[in-house]
C-alpha cells in the first residue's frame, strides 16, 4: 500500500545516543603478560629494544628487528608529563568519574611514554613537564587498572613491591565501548516512526522502482532520491539463513536457533531477523513466515519491536519467485 511521500515531512530527523560495546578477551603472551604480572606486584617493567631504548609498555615485537623482546627491566613509577589533554566530562568506564587529564608520561628509566590519567582538580593545574607518580590500586589484579591514575608531584614514600604466589597473567578481558549521537536520515526517521506505530515501511524512487526496506534516501542503483513510501505487510519468506550453534556473552536465546534473511511480501530486499517457534532443522529457503510483535507497551523506534518471525504453515514459495533476492 502506497502511503505517499509526506510521512515525517514536517518533523525533524530522529536522533539518539548509540553505545556499541563488547568485552574483548585475548591471550597476552610472555611480554605483555610480564608487564601485567609486574603491575600486579606494583612494579612497572619495560622492554629493552635492539636500539638500546627502553619501551614502556613493552611491545610484543622489537620495532627494529621485529623479534620478540626478551629483556624486561624495571623502571620507576614516577615520571614526567610530555603532553596532555583535558577530559571535562568523563564517560562511563574511564579511569576517573570527575574531570581529569589524559597524559603521555615518560617514566624515569624509560625512553617512551605511557598513556594514563592524571588526577588534578582543574586544567590549569596541568602542564607539560610536570612530575607525577603512580597511585596504586589497593587490590591489584594484573591489569593496567592496577595503576588507578597518576598524582602530581613526587611521591612521599617509595612504592614497596607486593609479593604474589599467583601464576603469571596469561589472559585479559578488555571492555570496548564507543559512545556517539546518531542522527537518522529523513528516510530512516520515517521508517523508525512507522515501526513505533507497528508498521513496516519501505521506500522507492517512483511507482515502478524497487522497494527497499529500510528505505534509502536514494536508490543504490541509480542515485535518484526516494520520493514514495510504501507500507509493507509483516509476513514474507525466508531467503537464506544460518543455524547459530555457538554461545556467546549476552546471548538471550539458547542455541541452536536461526538467523535468517526475511523478504516481506512486496519488498525487493530482505532484512535479517530471528526465526523461532519451530525446530531449527525445519527451517528452509522459501518458508513462509510472519512477524511476532512484542506487546505494544514495549514498542520503540526500533525493529526490535518485532520479537521474531515464525512459520505460517503456508506452502513454501517457489524458488524462482525469490532467486533474485538472495
Amino acid at each position: 500500500m502506497s502511503v505517499g511521500n509526506s510521512i515525517g515531512h514536517d518533523e525533524p530527523p530522529l536522533s539518539a545516543p548509540l553505545n556499541p560495546q563488547f568485552d574483548y578477551t585475548r591471550s597476552v603472551g610472555p611480554t605483555i603478560g610480564g608487564f601485567l604480572t609486574a603491575l600486579r606486584e606494583r612494579r612497572v617493567v619495560g622492554a629493552r629494544g635492539s636500539d638500546g631504548r627502553v619501551y614502556v609498555p613493552p611491545p610484543e615485537y622489537d620495532p627494529v628487528t621485529f623479534a620478540p623482546p626478551t629483556d624486561l627491566i624495571d623502571v620507576a613509577d614516577v615520571g614526567t608529563v610530555l603532553t596532555w589533554s583535558w577530559v571535562a566530562k568523563p564517560s562511563d568506564g574511564q579511569p576517573l568519574d570527575k574531570p581529569f587529564a589524559f597524559a603521555l608520561i615518560r617514566l624515569d628509566g624509560a625512553d617512551t611514554a605511557l598513556l594514563h590519567a592524571v588526577d588534578v582538580e582543574t586544567s590549569d593545574r596541568m602542564s607539560t613537564g610536570m612530575r607525577v607518580h603512580a597511585r596504586w590500586a589497593q587490590q591489584p589484579t594484573g591489569s593496567i587498572h592496577d595503576v588507578v591514575c597518576f598524582d602530581p608531584g613526587e611521591p612521599e614514600t617509595s612504592t614497596v613491591p607486593m609479593q604474589s604466589d599467583e601464576p603469571a597473567v596469561t589472559v585479559i578481558t578488555t571492555p570496548v565501548r564507543l559512545e556517539y549521537m546518531h542522527t537518522a536520515s529523513d528516510a530512516e526517521s520515517n521508517y523508525l516512526r512507522a515501526l513505533a506505530q507497528g508498521k513496516l515501511l519501505g521506500g522507492r524512487t517512483d511507482p515502478n522502482g524497487k522497494i527497499y526496506i529500510p528505505p534509502r534516501g536514494a536508490s543504490p542503483a541509480d542515485g535518484r532520491p526516494t520520493t514514495e513510501y510504501v507500507e509493507l505487510p509483516d509476513h514474507g519468506i525466508v531467503t537464506t539463513f544460518c543455524v547459530v550453534n555457538v554461545p556467546f556473552l549476552g546471548q538471550r536465546i539458547k542455541p541452536p536457533y536461526i538467523a535468517a534473511y526475511v523478504l516481506v511480501d512486496g519488498a525487493d530486499i530482505a532484512f535479517l531477523h530471528l526465526i523461532l517457534e519451530c525446530d531449527p532443522a525445519e527451517v528452509r529457503m522459501g518458508m513462509r513466515v510472519e512477524a511476532v510483535w512484542k506487546p505494544r507497551e514495549q514498542w520503540g523506534y526500533s525493529l526490535e519491536n518485532i520479537d521474531h518471525f515464525r512459520p505460517t504453515g503456508e506452502p513454501d514459495a517457489d524458488y524462482d519467485s525469490y532467486k533474485h533476492h538472495l
